[in-house]
């Protein structure tokens, strides 16, 4: 596989932040946004929609602890 280059970049960050942009405005429902879904496959190599997706599970993940407030257990004492 060869690196893209500037264009092809550019067309699979647009095409991820729209697929993201529908996935937000329509609650994460993935059958709602599979236009941006296929668009976003179509411009972006697989490795790169595999790192996407699970970039925004993340974020979604990481977003949602932040709003409540979540405070890791302490974990175990190392000893002295």
């Amino acid at each position: 596989m060869t690196a893209p280059n500037s264009a092809e970049r550019k067309a699979c960050w647009e095409a991820r932040d729209l697929l993201w942009k529908c996935l937000d405005d329509n609650d994460d429902k993935a059958a709602s946004c599979q236009k941006f879904q296929s668009e976003f496959e179509a411009n972006c190599p697989a490795q790169w929609v595999k790192y996407f997706t699970k970039r925004r599970h993340f974020l979604k993940y990481k977003d949602k602890m932040e709003r409540e407030n979540f405070i890791p257990a302490a974990g175990p004492q190392q000893p002295s």
